[in-house]
Order: structure tokens, then C-alpha cells, then sequence
């Protein structure tokens, strides 16, 4: 810009109307009709169960988004240079408030989990090229970790010499203390030929398979381990689980607020322990007027761009503060009815959970019955791509391949290689479940196979 300015999202705490003001609590909960306007620009008949992946923003949440829009546009100058940086600095707030932060300067609002995971990836290696690290060093990682995740290490970490290690989730899982004892496993493989781990990437839900990990203990064996550096990749975490940053102790925390905390897309939390002074040479990947500033700051202005996500999230508050209980009530009533309908489809389909229900959140691994012949990753594509244009259902499918005879769960008919994964939110009707039900019924009463459906 023409003159300098303070940096974006830095504002002095003597400034005015820096805080988003408390507001009166409602003597009245908000209904189910008012549930299904705020909701009611989805499409139409569709059961709409996989929240997970795009998530579901209100409609007064989107007025909010479209009043800040039009702000902009009506005088940018004064926009830039009176409002950005004072709105991305409120927002930043109440998410430090929300997770337990210290300082709201560790606080960045950023595009999405995948561009915070390109800030801890772009330092570490950088320290690799350098020779800070050594080639025997390593970063460990679930092998379920979400695939942008993995080709950000194969871009940043891999053309400097790092290696990665990839530890296996027990799936479908018993206890935490399976995942504890794999992850053990792999933080002792990173230290063979005198290697260090130098990063450990762990994921707070994982996408699919869907399984709540416990991350503060493993946390807590990183830190026994003199595990340099430990990102906690909570995409699905924030208005779905209780976040608390302190008690969970990573030295980065991301997720999205447009996936359970009902926002626009696309926005996200990247929490940075500012305490732990080997987090040094922490920037933006998109380098901007404001590097050097601080990562806050170079998070609020890359450029010119949509900034109306990272604005709306008091306006988030006020939606979820009308339902009883907040967004923690919200939370609560997610995973009891997801819990609810995954135990009904598991029993009218003679399968079994993913997972106990206290390792899941808002969503559940349901399995599948093993004569749909979800065989391949091929077939678990064809069966939703059914679902979807034939049953107007959309719900992610996975396919698991056999470990072994006594792992591996069986219903009548043979072993269980298929899995649902079904999300709820507050829009889901008990309905969205029974239609999945039924079509999978009806996909048996008519002998079908996955390989004899058609294909996308």
C-alpha cells in the first residue's frame, strides 16, 4: 500500500472496540424451524451425512459474510486501512478465548489445515537444508494423515534429505492403547542409525478412517522422546471436540472452523507455541508486504483477496450461543445422536463400529455388510457415487483391507472390508440415516455387489 500502516491484525490494546462485546443471553433456545431456515439454502431431498469434509455455514452467518463483502467494496481504502486489521484481531480473540491460548499472538487465522501444515512443514525444512538436521533425521506421521499433508512433505521435506515414518492406526480400533503402542513402535524406528525425530505430525481426528486419537499422550511420550517439534493437525477438531491448547501441549495446533464451527469457507486457527524458542523462521508461505512482521500479521494480508471468513467469527458465536449450551451443548448433542444412529445401522445391518463411541466425535465408522463386496478403493468409489445419484445420499465410503484372521471383524457372511463414515450436525434429521439404512437393504435384497455398479 501507498503508506505504512500498523501491522495487519496487530492492533494495540488500547485501541477501541478491539474485543468483541458480550452479549445478553437469550431467554429463549433456537427451534427446530429456525434450524431448518438457517440451513434451508441446502439442496433440497438430499441426506446430506458427511459434514466432515465441506462442513455447513447458516444462513445469518452468510449475511454477516456478505455484509462485510459489501463493506469492502463500498470504500476499500478505509476498509484496508480502519476495519481489516481491528475485525481479523477480534476474531483472533475470541479463538484465543475458545482454546485456552495465552497471548493472542499465537493466534493466526490462515486459508485452511493444509496451509498451516505448508508453515510447519516450509521451517522444518528449511532447518534440514541448512544443516541444522541431519539426514538420519525423521518426521513421523500416521499412514491415515490426510493426503495434502503428505504431499507437503513430499514438497518440502523429502528434496532436503529428510525420511518420514509412517506409523499404521489399528483399524478398526479396541482402545487408545493400541494407537499408543504403534506410535511407540514408530518413535523407535526414527532412531535407528542415531537419527532424532524431528517433527511429529498427529492427527486429533482423524478424516478417514474417522477416529478420535489421543494426543495428549502422545504428546506427552514425544516430549519423553526429545521429539524436537509436534504439530497436532485438528482439522476436525474445533466445534467438535473441547480444545484446549495448553492441556493438549502441541507446538502447533490447526483447524478449520469452516468443517464443525459453521463459518464460510475458507478459514482456519494455526495456534504457534510462541514459548518454545526453537519454533524460529516461522513465516507465511505467501511472502507479502507484512513478512518479517510477525506470522499473525503475515496471515491477515496476503495480498488481496476475500479476507470475509477470518471476519465473521463473532457473528459464529452468536449462532452457536443460540442453542443451549453453546457450541459445547452443540458438541454434545453431535456425537450422542451420531453414536445413536451408527448403533442403528450397525444392528439392522448385522456389522460392527469403527471404533468404541468414546473415540469418536461427530462422526462414526459404520461397518458394512461384507456381501456388498467392498473390495478395493475402486469399489468403495462406486458405492458412494451410487448412493449419491441414485439415493440422493452423499456419505464417504472406505475401504479396509484385511490385517489378519483375528483382527479382522466378520459378520454371517464373511469379513467386514467396508465402512461408512456418517457425520451429524445440527441440520441432520433422523430420516438422513434410515435412507442409508434402506439403500443398503435394498442393494442386498437385489443381490448387488459393488463391482456391479456403475461407475463415475
Amino acid at each position: 500500500m501507498d503508506n505504512y500502516h500498523p501491522p495487519n491484525g496487530a492492533v494495540k490494546p488500547t485501541e477501541p472496540n478491539h474485543r468483541h462485546e458480550k452479549k445478553p443471553k437469550l431467554t429463549r433456545h433456537i427451534s427446530e424451524p429456525e434450524i431448518r431456515q438457517e440451513f434451508s439454502h441446502h439442496q433440497t431431498n438430499v441426506a446430506r451425512i458427511n459434514n466432515g469434509s465441506f462442513g455447513s455455514c447458516p444462513r445469518s452467518v452468510l449475511a454477516a459474510q456478505n455484509s462485510w463483502q459489501f463493506h469492502f467494496l463500498q470504500q476499500p481504502d478505509d476498509f484496508f486501512f480502519n476495519t481489516l486489521r481491528k475485525g481479523i484481531l477480534n476474531s483472533r480473540l475470541i479463538i484465543k478465548d475458545l482454546i485456552n491460548a495465552d497471548d493472542v499472538e499465537d493466534i493466526s487465522l490462515v486459508d485452511n489445515a493444509t496451509t498451516a501444515a505448508a508453515i510447519v512443514l516450509q521451517q522444518i525444512g528449511r532447518k534440514f537444508a541448512s544443516g541444522n538436521f541431519r539426514k538420519n533425521d525423521t518426521v513421523i506421521m500416521f499412514h491415515c494423515a490426510y493426503k495434502a499433508v503428505k504431499k507437503s512433505i513430499d514438497a518440502y521435506l523429502t528434496p532436503v534429505g529428510a525420511s518420514v515414518i509412517e506409523v499404521q492406526l489399528p483399524f478398526p480400533v479396541r482402545s487408545d492403547e493400541e494407537i499408543v503402542a504403534e506410535f511407540k513402535k514408530g518413535l523407535e524406528r526414527g532412531k535407528i542409525k542415531g537419527g532424532r525425530v524431528r517433527l511429529a505430525i498427529i492427527d486429533h481426528i482423524t478424516s478417514m478412517p474417522s477416529v478420535v486419537i489421543p494426543v495428549r499422550e502422545l504428546i506427552r511420550i514425544c516430549r519423553e522422546q526429545e521429539v524436537d517439534q509436534v504439530f497436532v493437525d485438528g482439522a476436525h477438531a474445533i466445534g467438535s471436540l473441547h480444545v484446549d491448547v495448553k492441556e493438549i501441549g502441541a507446538d502447533f495446533y490447526v483447524s478449520n472452523l469452516y468443517k464443525w464451527f459453521f463459518s464460510p469457507p475458507s478459514v482456519a486457527f494455526l495456534y504457534c507455541n510462541n514459548k518454545n524458542k526453537k519454533l524460529s523462521n516461522v513465516h507465511h508461505p505467501v511472502v507479502s508486504q507484512e513478512y518479517g512482521n510477525g506470522l499473525p500479521a503475515e496471515s491477515a494480508w496476503v495480498g488481496m483477496r476475500d479476507y470475509s471468513p477470518q471476519l465473521v467469527v463473532p457473528s459464529i458465536m452468536e449462532f452457536v450461543n443460540r442453542f443451549e449450551g453453546g457450541i459445547e451443548g452443540i458438541m454434545k448433542r453431535n456425537h450422542d445422536v451420531v453414536v445413536k444412529m451408527g448403533i442403528m445401522l450397525k444392528e439392522s445391518w448385522g456389522t460392527n463400529l469403527g471404533s468404541p463411541p468414546e473415540m469418536c466425535a461427530s462422526m462414526i465408522m459404520v461397518g458394512l455388510p461384507s456381501k456388498l463386496g467392498v473390495m478395493s478403493d475402486d469399489d468403495a468409489l462406486r458405492l458412494r457415487f451410487y448412493l449419491r445419484v441414485y439415493h440422493a445420499i452423499e456419505v464417504p465410503v472406505y475401504y479396509q483391507a484385511l490385517r489378519n484372521g483375528e483382527m479382522d471383524p466378520r459378520d454371517k457372511y464373511g469379513f467386514i472390508t467396508g465402512y461408512v463414515r456418517i457425520s451429524h450436525q445440527v441440520y441432520n434429521t433422523v430420516d438422513d440415516y434410515h435412507r442409508l439404512k434402506t439403500a443398503i437393504v435394498q442393494l442386498l435384497e437385489d443381490r448387488k455387489v459393488c463391482s456391479d455398479l456403475p461407475k463415475e
